[in-house]
């Protein structure tokens, strides 16, 4: 008997332990003159928890007062998000995102190419391009890229040098994305997939997450592509079919 109040103390305790040390939640809702608002990235970059928002625009995650909050998609601008106290006493916090948006006047196509920086001269031909997140993040941990020297040190204690490192993923995983989407429309993936339209985004969601299905698309092997796509149609819909009993 004596044991059993032992245990059951122990247990009570721990129960009682872990519930005061888990995070608070913070709720929230994204509204952006956009089509769709579901699953929009919601990053906390101190945890590191990764949610994505519902076809409202609303998520839930756990969240501390000086948490980063970053939100990103491919419709819109990347938004940055410290949260402070007040946020936490709101009952729904609202994060508006601007819209990406691309407007020409007039287009001109010219032939240009044979010209480029490389021919010119202006930077090596085996110069490494950088995409911005990755100019970001090697500007932050690199002493050559920076020459004020100690920037790199004080970037890798700050964690701003791993939070960077974190958007180039998000950034790659968009890139990969618009790769798909120019490669299959929807209708491939509703009539040849048998996918159900309100799961297609997550599906491409969980394709890019996917290392051997990405290291092919880098490929542009279209038939071999095809082919892995059915192969990962068959698990997704196996999850959706685990998930809605």
């Amino acid at each position: 008997m004596k044991g059993f109040v032992v245990a059951f103390f122990i247990l009570f305790a721990t129960v009682v332990f872990g519930q005061a040390n888990k995070a608070p939640e913070i709720k929230g809702q994204v509204s952006a003159n956009v089509l769709n608002l579901d699953n929009i990235y919601v990053i906390n970059l101190a945890s590191e928890q990764t949610v994505f928002t519902d076809t409202n625009g609303e998520f839930v995650i756990e969240a501390n007062v000086g948490d980063t909050l970053l939100f990103s998609s491919l419709q819109t601008k990347r938004k940055e998000l410290v949260l402070c106290s007040e946020d936490f006493q709101k009952t729904i916090l609202n994060v508006y995102l601007i819209p990406m948006v691309h407007e020409l006047n007039e287009v001109v196509v010219r032939n240009y190419n044979s010209i480029s920086a490389e021919s010119l001269g202006i930077v090596s031909s085996d110069q490494k391009k950088y995409t911005p997140a990755e100019r970001k993040y090697a500007t932050a941990s690199s002493a050559r890229l920076n020459p004020m020297g100690l920037d790199p040190v004080i970037n890798l204690i700050s964690g701003r040098s791993k939070m960077l490192k974190k958007e180039i993923a998000i950034e790659k995983k968009e890139s990969y994305m618009v790769m798909l989407e120019k490669m299959f429309d929807r209708e491939h993936f509703i009539n040849t997939l048998q996918l159900p339209l309100e799961y297609i985004k997550g599906f491409e969601y969980y394709v890019v997450d996917n290392e051997k299905f990405t290291k092919i698309l880098e490929m542009k092997n279209k038939t071999t592509i095809e082919f892995l796509l059915g192969e990962l149609a068959v698990k997704y819909k196996a999850i959706i079919a685990l998930e809605n009993k």
